[in-house]
């Protein structure tokens, strides 16, 4: 089973090292790892360079983040993709793990792993992710760990790549066509990848925020064929709070 990574990257070098090391370093699986820069000048394609052909170079303009991960995507030809922001990286042995999960369950379903998140301060926040579905993403009752989620290419391929005009959230989008291609999302107890948290991220500094909803808005239109109602938002209100309570329940009986 081969996995093909993409990981986008703009003037991010103070963090891009860690994250081509850690993938790079995977062992026990087939891999292939693209990185794409469309024009960084803080020294990020020095070091991108300095790889040589352990890494395939995609040193083009783009028109955002998803446009630039398709851009990737076309030079990938693993069985199986994902995509790692050049600020995040995966933990040792995630790709043989997820390998395994493919080999094992078949090219049918989407996967994700276990995690955490690393806080400014250094800190550790374990990631418990639960399996998503077309109605708690939907009702924006889902919870995502892209940096550790991995799915087929052929079922990428055939719902078109990333929506390239989506600006603030392609990941939701894409894995929300996948459920709606009648893919299946399963959860493995394995570590996968850590998510880093800080000021200059959109997560943290959430500079996009209105953006983002505005997205989830549009995506509901476009699914839905309606925009979200009184109802619908009442609904979504109600599964977050099932979601809390499964949550405090599980770490209550740890």
């Amino acid at each position: 089973m081969k996995v093909s990574i993409v990981t986008i990257s703009f003037n991010q070098r103070k963090y891009l090292q860690r994250c081509i090391d850690s993938i790079l370093s995977q062992t026990g699986c087939d891999t292939e790892y693209i990185v794409v820069d469309p024009g960084s000048t803080d020294g990020s394609r020095e070091l991108i360079e300095s790889y040589g052909d352990r890494i395939i170079k995609v040193f083009e303009p783009d028109d955002g983040p998803a446009d630039g991960l398709n851009k990737g995507f076309k030079k990938a030809t693993g069985n199986v993709y994902g995509f790692i922001n050049s600020d995040d990286y995966l933990l040792p042995n995630a790709l043989q793990h997820i390998s395994e999960y493919f080999v094992t369950q078949g090219l049918r379903s989407f996967v994700t792993g276990q995690g955490y998140i690393e806080t400014p301060d250094g800190g550790q926040v374990p990631i418990r992710p639960k399996p998503l579905t077309v109605q708690n993403m939907l009702h924006r009752s889902a919870v995502m760990f892209q940096q550790a989620t991995f799915f087929p290419a052929e079922s990428y391929k055939k719902i078109g790549g990333f929506n390239a005009k989506n600006t603030t959230c392609w990941d939701y989008e894409l894995f929300l066509n996948l459920l709606l291609e009648g893919l299946r999302h399963d959860i493995i107890s394995d570590d996968v990848a850590a998510f880093c948290l800080h000021e200059e991220s959109i997560s943290g500094s959430g500079r996009l925020t209105s953006k983002y909803l505005i997205e989830l808005d549009r995506i509901f239109l476009d699914v839905c064929g309606q925009k979200r109602s009184l109802i619908d938002k009442a609904f979504t209100q109600l599964l977050r709070a099932k979601r809390e309570i499964s949550s405090r329940l599980g770490a209550f009986k740890l």
